[in-house]
């Protein structure tokens, strides 16, 4: 079970992010409902953009449907999503923990002096430089934006052919020419591709999803 004993209600972008982190969950033990806030990438980037009250108003009533179906917590495994809402303050308001990737980026950035990062767009990559620099103002980011790899992702394409098509290969080739130390998978669709892009670079791939799980079940236990 997840905290206070009850399922953990989970947010994503889409259909396809949200049963990844149901999946994820649900691995570990932890009883997982899916709660997806768009139906589709370009769908999820419209709403990102939304005015502040707008974004609330729409979490929110998704979170309080969460609970009254018996969620204790919630699971945001979506970081442009995590990135372009104000969650702190949700979990306030709903009396509801709730965990996001912002939550693990603090830890990286301690740990390392330069970082590359891949994200699906800008507003994700907002969130993250920020929660980054916040905990290590020295480090530097090397950052990109790529919705055209999330977009194959949700198509089902096989990971070697989008490394090819979105010339991956190059780009962290590239990072590691800019003396990055880690790449920083900022989009949770991109975990599909770290066997793959195993193959291309030895730089550690540092996916936010395993403090995420942590926080949660530390959460179980208070």
């Amino acid at each position: 079970m997840s905290a206070l004993g009850k399922a953990a209600a989970v947010l994503a972008g889409t259909p396809v992010d949200t049963g990844m982190g149901a999946e994820l969950l649900r691995g570990h033990g932890i009883d997982a409902l899916c709660c997806p806030v768009s139906r589709f990438p370009l769908e999820q980037a419209a709403f990102q953009v939304k005015t502040r009250e707008e974004k609330q108003e729409t979490l929110r009533g998704i979170l309080r449907d969460a609970m009254d179906r018996g969620c204790g917590s919630a699971f945001i495994y979506c970081n442009s999503l995590s990135g372009s809402a104000d969650f702190p303050a949700l979990s306030r308001e709903l009396g509801l923990p709730i965990v996001t990737p912002m939550d693990a980026y603090g830890l990286f950035a301690r740990a390392y002096r330069r970082l590359a990062v891949v994200a699906y767009n800008g507003q994700a990559l907002a969130g993250i430089d920020t929660a980054m620099v916040r905990a290590n103002p020295a480090l530097i980011l090397q950052p990109a934006g790529i919705p055209s790899v999330t977009i194959d992702i949700e198509a089902g394409i096989a990971p070697d052919e989008i490394i090819r098509r979105n010339h991956l290969d190059a780009l962290v080739r590239y990072f590691e020419s800019c003396g990055c130390e880690a790449l920083v998978l900022g989009c949770t669709h991109f975990p599909y591709l770290t066997e793959a892009l195993r193959a291309y670079t030895a730089l550690p791939l540092l996916d936010p999803a395993e403090e995420m799980i942590r926080l949660l079940q530390t959460l179980a236990k208070t």
